[in-house]
């Protein structure tokens, strides 16, 4: 009998003293483990969780959910009204309006995170483009209209502004340190206003992902890939780490249904900082370019491979290298393998335009590459992209349609035994590429008229009422035609 209620005794005192041991783990932040032995027997360890391996959501997913928005826009979209049998067989036909395009308002929305407390918040490109108003909802309920102040189809990173002040932010972070396997969240709207604020945790599962749609236009692509769950309605929102710093801007999804099946992808916040900072203070984006058309190693023949006597598959091969070009001028040439830019390491054509885009026309940078079989170093002045005609990059050559131009010396005009012309120094990317322009070709008539400066060329273009019909010789001396819609 005294053996029994010896027993019950020390079960009660052992109970006890493992419910005190919690109450004071929880008072301490420590979390109780249970432990069981080989024998049955069960112990509790305590495991301080703010210094341990246990990823702890709280504090990060409290503080960046307060500068997540809510977006809703409006959009204007035309449709063909259908005609009515009965009224056309009677003559109304088309002077009634039926089979003519018809306007209707459309919803849509997306999410946003406030950057600065004076209102300014990025988002997607995607999520605003085309909206004729735009409304955004606060973590605390607060409703105010909202304007564009300026939109990047190439990264598809948008900002938008409201008129308020001492707004909730989430403090940048640096998503270039960023490694596999760390842990992030997903803060945003998916699928409406009734999920809003929704928190999802993944982890990161790659680095420097592209996506080819097949438009033809040219993006910056090297995503954050992550498995934190993201559906639409969350494109815009906010791609944080453990310490609530952010990280990255939710993008797209991966799916054959439309929603989440696995993987999502974010643009990363050193992209985002760039072209944030130029929407805000000129209103586009003042992108770097180095002039290059560039291949990964890994994609090469493998007779190519064995001749560059490479010790890894990482960097991109240089295809062909743009006259006037900052590549050109740094000395690089096709053959040549770019290694690093500024220290980071190459490992394809992604890496090299999220590198570059953190940029400015005029910024220098150091660019390792391979060639003859030694490792080599050289400078690089960027000159700007060719984005809006007319535009000055820093070696004075003018934008048009992708290409830049240049007058042409006393000296090349005589060469060439030319009175004028203006000469494509660089083709770029975009419609005079599409057309057949060549770097080193000289341009003389623009819609039959004459041109010697390229402030002639983008005149003489804007005044058409149509298409652009160009006639010129190219750097052999042959005759050339071309032409392209406004």
């Amino acid at each position: 009998m005294k053996k029994g209620f010896l027993t019950v005794l020390l079960s009660i005192l052992a109970g006890g003293l493992t419910a005190y041991g919690v109450v004071k783990a929880n008072e301490r932040n420590l979390s109780p483990v249970r432990v069981e032995g080989e024998n049955g027997s069960v112990e509790y360890r305590t495991v301080n969780l703010a210094d341990s391996d246990y990823p702890d959501f709280t504090y990060a997913a409290e503080s960046a959910v307060q500068a997540v928005v809510y977006v809703e826009v409006t959009v204007q979209q035309t449709a063909r009204r259908s005609i009515d049998p009965f009224e056309y067989f009677f003559g109304f036909g088309d002077g009634y309006g039926f089979g003519q395009p018809q306007s209707r308002e459309a919803k849509g929305s997306g999410s946003g995170v406030i950057i600065r407390p004076d209102g300014y918040i990025v988002t997607n490109n995607h999520v605003v483009s085309g909206a004729t108003k735009i409304t955004v909802t606060t973590n605390d309920n607060q409703k105010f209209d909202a304007t564009v102040v300026g939109t990047d189809p190439a990264t598809d990173v948008a900002i938008i502004k409201v008129d308020a002040q001492n707004l909730p932010t989430i403090p940048m972070g640096d998503s270039d340190q960023l490694r596999l396997g760390e842990w992030v969240l997903a803060i945003g709207s998916p699928l409406g206003e009734q999920l809003r604020s929704t928190i999802t945790a993944g982890i990161v599962s790659a680095k420097g992902r592209s996506m080819p749609d097949g438009s033809g236009e040219f993006k910056i692509e090297s995503f954050i890939q992550t498995d934190a769950a993201v559906n639409p309605g969350n494109s815009g929102g906010a791609l944080v780490n453990k310490k609530g710093e952010l990280v990255g801007i939710n993008t797209a999804i991966v799916s054959q249904t439309g929603s989440y099946t696995g993987y999502s992808f974010a643009v990363p916040v050193n992209i985002v900082k760039r072209v944030a900072s130029d929407l805000i203070d000129f209103g586009s984006v003042k992108r770097a370019m180095l002039g290059i058309t560039m291949q990964p190693v890994s994609t090469l023949d493998k007779k190519i491979q064995e001749d560059l006597k490479l010790n890894s598959m990482n960097g991109v091969y240089i295809v062909e290298v743009s006259k006037g070009s900052a590549a050109e001028e740094a000395g690089l040439k096709q053959g040549d393998v770019i290694l690093a830019i500024d220290g980071q390491k190459i490992t394809d054509g992604a890496s090299v335009q999220e590198k570059v885009n953190n940029y400015h026309p005029g910024d220098k940078a150091v660019v390792t590459y391979f060639r003859d079989g030694k490792e080599l170093t050289t400078e690089v002045t960027f000159h700007a992209a060719a984005s809006q005609n007319g535009e000055v990059d820093v070696d004075g050559s003018v934008a048009f349609y992708g290409a830049r131009l240049k007058e042409l010396t006393s000296e090349e005009k005589q060469a060439m035994g030319l009175r004028g012309g203006v000469k494509i120094v660089s083709v770029g990317q975009g419609k005079m590429a599409q057309a057949g322009a060549t770097s080193g070709s000289v341009i003389l008539y623009v819609n039959d008229e004459p041109v010697s400066k390229p402030e002639d060329v983008i005149a003489k273009a804007k005044k058409a009422q149509r298409g652009i019909y160009i006639e010129g010789v190219d750097a052999n001396g042959q005759t050339f035609y071309y032409g392209f819609g406004k």
